[in-house]
């Protein structure tokens, strides 16, 4: 049987990862819609994995405009099932400095676009577990990865999505530095929703470029720091993602590879035939 692919998504500068062999980019089609930008597939540290630059090659999305569903069901059709995130991160307070690494294990969900982070409806009624939305299989490889760089990581916090493309006012910073919040960015929580719901195993690693502005003894966030300190991080996300893709499980015995087990409500003699051809990749198994 051939082995299951790697997702990593990320900036478009990850997939000028040294060693990165075989390299094919593909376009794949979705009944949601376009991805970011096509797929590129190869081998990275003799795993084969699939990147998605999130925000479209030359970062031409806005993170409003990020189709998850598109994304995420990309992924799936091109065999992966385990995704591995790269985001950049404003920091909620004082331990998390920039360019720190964050593995969070929560996710705090302020956006607007709830209806656009799920594939079920339309007649197909699904709920998914998520009160542990990342996989602790690919957290711990992440961890143990990063402190074996010697990078500053901090292996648990919550990730607090905000839609943007503003960042935030200084009472929101505030507020959520106060709440006891950790890092606050704009795409991974679609991704996470999606991704479980598409029984993938997901993972962010959250990559540190400023305090956000709720720390008045610091600038406030601005595009020139953030692009700054993201320079830095991304050779730190290179180094730890080729070697945390030779850690990662080549079964599927994760509990996110059996997410829908007892997740969907709706009979199967009343799914939509319509739906449930859209759906096949995700649904089959349960037909």
């Amino acid at each position: 049987m051939e082995e299951r692919r790697i997702g990593i998504i990320g900036g478009s500068g990850l997939y000028d990862i040294e060693g990165f062999k075989k390299r094919e980019w593909k376009r794949v089609r979705t009944p949601f819609g376009n991805p970011s930008d096509q797929l590129l597939t190869g081998e990275l540290s003799g795993r084969p994995v699939v990147f998605l630059p999130r925000h479209g090659r030359g970062h031409r999305l806005l993170p409003s405009e990020l189709n998850h569903r598109a994304n995420i069901f990309a992924l799936k059709k091109l065999d992966v099932q385990w995704i591995i995130s790269v985001s950049a991160v404003g920091s909620l307070q004082a331990r998390y400095r920039p360019c720190d690494i964050v593995v969070p294990n929560q996710f705090l969900d302020r956006t607007k676009q709830s209806s656009s982070h799920t594939f079920f409806g339309r007649g197909i009624v699904g709920h998914v577990a998520f009160a542990e939305p990342t996989c602790e299989v690919l957290r711990n490889i992440l961890i143990k990865v990063a402190k074996q760089k010697g990078s500053r990581v901090h292996p648990k916090g919550t990730y607090v999505n905000m839609e943007g493309p503003a960042f935030s006012t200084r009472a929101e910073s505030q507020a959520n530095h106060r709440a006891g919040l950790d890092v606050i960015g704009m795409t991974n929580l679609g991704e996470a929703k999606c991704a479980r719901e598409a029984e993938i195993a997901y993972a962010t690693m959250a990559m540190v470029t400023d305090y956000d502005c709720w720390k008045e003894d610091e600038d406030h966030v601005t595009v020139e720091m953030v692009l700054a300190n993201l320079t830095r991080n991304a050779d730190q996300a290179k180094s730890i993602l080729t070697e945390a893709v030779k850690l990662v499980p080549k079964d599927s015995g994760c509990s996110c590879h059996r997410a829908l087990e007892n997740a969907i409500l709706t009979p199967k003699n009343l799914w939509p035939a319509k739906i449930r051809k859209e759906l096949a990749i995700l649904l089959s198994k349960y037909a």
